[in-house]
C-alpha cells in the first residue's frame, strides 16, 4: 500500500469534530433521561418498596401514644443500672433477653431506633432494633427485615422475617400464616397513598438533638437518649 493510499484511509477513518464546545450539563441531562426510561431490576424495586415501608413504619411508631414516655424510661433508669449498652452485644442470647427485659424499656428501644432511622443514623437504628428484637419485639424484627432488604442483604432480611413469624407462632400457638406482615404492608401502602395524621416526620429540632448525641460517640453508635432529646420528643408528641 502506497503512502498516499494509507493517508486516504486514515483521513476517511478520522472522527469528525465540531468547533463548538461540548455542553457537559446537557450531556448529563441526556444520560439521566435515558437512565430514567430504563426498567429497574426486581431487586431495585424490592429495595425501594422496603425503604418506603420502613419509613412509614418508623413514623407510625414515633407517632404512637406514649412513644415519648417510653423513651423517658431509657433516660430515667437508675445510675447503677446504666451499664454500657454497647457491652450488651457480647452477652449470650438468653442472658441478653433477661438483661433487656430487666434493664430496658423495650418499646422505648423501638421508638428510639425508629427516630434514629428517620434522622439518618442507620447503624445506630439497627443496633437498637436488634436489642428490642432480641427481647421478642415483632415490630423491631419487622423493621430489621425491611432495613436489610433496603441494603440488599437477603440472608439477613430472611433471618428477621423468620424471627417475626416465629414470634407470631409462639404468641398465638398456631402456624404463622403471614397475616401480621401482610397487615403491616397494607397499612404502609394505605398511608403512602393517602397520608395520615399519625405519620408526621420528626422535626428539625429532633434531628439536631440526635446529631448532637451522635457526635459524642466516636464508635458511630448512639448509645442512649438523654433528657434534652426526650424533652424535644415530648414537644413533638404534644403537637398531635
Amino acid at each position: 500500500m502506497t503512502s498516499a493510499a494509507l493517508d486516504a484511509l486514515l483521513a476517511d477513518a478520522a472522527v469528525p469534530t465540531s468547533s463548538c464546545g461540548f455542553d457537559v450539563a446537557a450531556g448529563l441531562r441526556r444520560l439521566a433521561a435515558e437512565a430514567a426510561t430504563g426498567s429497574p431490576t426486581p431487586e431495585v424495586l424490592r429495595a425501594a418498596q422496603a425503604g418506603q415501608r420502613l419509613g412509614i413504619m418508623c413514623r407510625w411508631v414515633l407517632n404512637t401514644p406514649g412513644a415519648a414516655a417510653h423513651v423517658d424510661r431509657l433516660v430515667q433508669e437508675p445510675p447503677e443500672d446504666r451499664g454500657s449498652t454497647e457491652d450488651s452485644i457480647t452477652i449470650l442470647p438468653a442472658a441478653e433477653r433477661h438483661f433487656l427485659e430487666d434493664r430496658l424499656d423495650i418499646q422505648g428501644a423501638v421508638v428510639f431506633a425508629c427516630l434514629l432511622h428517620l434522622t439518618r443514623q442507620p447503624e445506630s437504628a439497627q443496633f437498637w432494633w436488634q436489642l428490642a428484637a432480641g427481647a421478642g419485639n415483632r415490630i423491631a424484627a419487622y423493621c430489621l427485615h425491611l432495613h436489610h432488604l433496603v441494603l440488599g442483604e437477603t440472608r439477613e432480611s430472611q433471618h428477621w422475617y423468620h424471627q417475626v413469624t416465629w414470634a407470631i407462632e409462639e404468641a398465638a400457638d398456631t402456624a404463622p400464616d403471614g397475616d401480621f406482615l401482610e397487615g403491616l404492608g397494607t397499612v404502609a401502602l394505605y398511608v403512602r397513598r393517602n397520608g395520615s395524621a399519625a405519620s408526621a416526620p420528626p422535626p428539625g429540632s429532633l434531628e439536631v438533638e440526635v446529631d448532637r448525641l451522635a457526635s459524642r460517640h466516636p464508635s458511630g453508635i448512639v448509645s442512649r437518649p438523654d433528657r434534652r432529646l426526650a424533652d424535644r420528643l415530648h414537644d413533638f408528641s404534644s403537637r398531635h
